[in-house]
C-alpha cells in the first residue's frame, strides 16, 4: 500500500517480502559514513518485526518506509501496546524504528503517516522512539554520538534530534548510559554494610540446569521492581522466557547474578558480553563464517566490553537501607565475573536521569554517565 506524499516522497507501508528488507537494510546506507555505527545481527532485526515475536501477542504494528524517486530515503514505524495502555490508560502509543536522510521533508512525511495511524487507533498522545517498547531499545542518541553503541542500545546522527522536534516533539524523559570500569575499589562504607547481612544474603549465579525456572524469577522480581518507575511496562512470560533462553546461550553463569534473603530471591543483575564488539566486522552477516567468528569471540576471546541491562531490587526492599545493600551485592558480584575475563569496559544502561539512587550507586563506585538517550512526546 503507496500514498504520495509532499516534495516527491512516496511511503510504502511495510507488508510485502521486499519492502521488509529494504526497512531493514536502510540504517547501512545511513551510517555508511559513521565510523561509531555498528551493524546489529541481521537475524535479530529480522526477528523483532517478524510476526512470531512475541511483542505482537499483545501490540499493534504498522511500518512504513519511504521513497524519492525510487529510492528509499527514511523508515518509521507505530505501535500500540495494549499492555501500556492497561497499566497507565493514557491513550499513548509509540513510534519507533527511525532512520531518515537529513530532509526536512523525509521526516514531515513519516511523522504524518505514524501520527495519523495512530490517531486512528484512537491514541491521543505519542511517544518514542521505542524499538519496539520499553523493554527493548528505547531513546533517542541526542549526546555521545562519537562512541560505538553497545549491545541493544541505538545510535543516531547529530540531526536526528532537531528533526524530531521541529515536528512538534518535546522531551518526556532522560536516559543516561554510565561507563564504570570492572576494577573498581568498593566504598568501605558498602563491604560493612554486605558484611553485615552477609548471614542472610547470599549471592549466587544462574543456575543453567534450570534456565526456565531461574527466568521466571528474574521476571517477577523486574516486574515487582520496577512496577512504578517511569513507562514501566511488565515482562510477559514469553518475551522475557524468549529474551532470556537466547541471552544465554551467549553468555556465561556468572554474568547472571541473583541474590536470596533468608533464601528467597530479591534482586538479580544480568550483564552482557558486548556482541556489538564481538560482531563489528561481520557487517550484520553470520553466513558463511560469521557464526564460527561470533561464537569464538565471545565464547574464547570473550569481549573487553559488556553491558549490564537488567537489574531489579524487590520493593519491600528499596526504601530500607537493605535496599542498597542488595544492588551493591549483585553488581560487585557480576564486577568480579567480569573483570576474571578481561573485561575492561562496563556499560550501565539505561538509568532515569531522575533516578537519584541508581544513579548515586553507580557514581559512587566510579561510574560516569557518557551517553544521553531522549524520549520525546507529542499530543495527538
Amino acid at each position: 500500500m503507496t500514498n504520495q506524499s509532499g516534495a516527491g516522497i512516496e511511503l510504502e507501508v511495510v507488508e510485502t517480502g521486499r519492502s521488509r528488507r529494504e526497512f531493514l537494510a536502510l540504517p547501512a546506507a545511513i551510517y555508511a559514513s559513521d565510523p561509531a555505527w555498528i551493524a546489529p545481527l541481521a537475524f535479530m532485526k529480522r526477528e523483532q518485526i517478524s510476526p512470531k515475536n512475541h511483542f505482537f501477542d499483545h501490540a499493534r504494528f504498522r511500518a512504513w518506509i519511504a521513497r524519492r524517486d525510487g529510492r528509499v530515503v527514511g523508515r518509521i514505524s507505530a505501535q500500540v501496546d495494549e499492555l501500556h495502555l492497561a497499566q497507565h490508560g493514557d491513550d499513548a502509543g509509540y513510534f519507533g524504528m527511525l532512520e531518515a536522510q537529513d530532509d526536512p521533508a523525509v521526516f514531515a512525511a513519516l511523522f504524518d503517516a505514524a501520527e495519523g495511524w495512530l490517531r486512528e487507533q484512537g491514541m491521543r498522545v505519542v511517544r518514542g522512539p521505542f524499538n519496539l517498547n520499553i523493554n527493548e531499545e528505547v531513546g533517542l542518541l541526542v549526546d555521545g554520538f562519537d562512541t560505538p553503541p553497545v549491545v541493544m542500545m541505538g545510535h543516531a546522527p547529530p540531526y536526528y534530534g532537531p528533526a524530531v522536534e521541529a515536528r512538534g516533539y518535546r522531551t518526556a524523559v532522560n536516559l543516561l548510559a554510565y561507563h564504570i570500569r570492572p576494577d573498581f575499589q568498593a566504598p568501605r562504607v558498602m563491604e560493612r554494610l554486605a558484611q553485615r547481612v552477609s548471614g542472610r544474603v547470599s549471592v549466587r549465579s544462574l543456575r543453567r540446569n534450570a534456565v526456565k525456572e531461574e527466568a521466571e524469577v528474574m521476571r517477577e522480581i523486574f516486574n515487582d521492581a520496577w512496577e512504578h518507575n517511569w513507562g514501566f511496562v511488565p515482562w510477559s512470560q514469553a518475551e522475557f522466557q524468549e529474551t532470556v533462553s537466547t541471552l544465554t546461550l551467549l553468555m556465561p553463569d556468572d554474568y547472571i547474578q541473583i541474590a536470596e534473603y533468608d533464601g528467597e530471591p530479591v534482586a538479580f543483575i544480568v550483564a552482557l558480553p558486548n556482541i556489538n564488539e564481538a560482531a563489528r566486522d561481520l557487517n550484520g552477516r553470520l553466513l558463511p563464517f560469521g557464526w564460527l567468528k561470533l561464537l569464538w569471540r565471545l565464547k574464547v576471546r570473550h569481549p573487553t566490553t559488556a553491558r549490564v541491562p537488567l537489574m531489579g531490587v524487590r520493593q519491600a526492599f528499596q526504601h530500607s537501607r537493605l535496599g542498597p545493600t542488595l544492588a551493591f551485592m549483585v553488581i560487585d558480584a557480576v564486577r568480579k565475573a567480569l573483570h576474571a575475563r578481561g573485561v575492561r569496559d562496563v556499560e550501565m544502561s539505561w538509568i532515569l536521569e531522575d533516578n537519584d539512587g541508581m544513579r548515586n550507586i553507580i557514581e559512587t563506585i566510579g561510574g560516569a554517565a557518557y551517553k544521553t538517550y531522549r524520549v520525546y512526546e507529542k499530543a495527538l
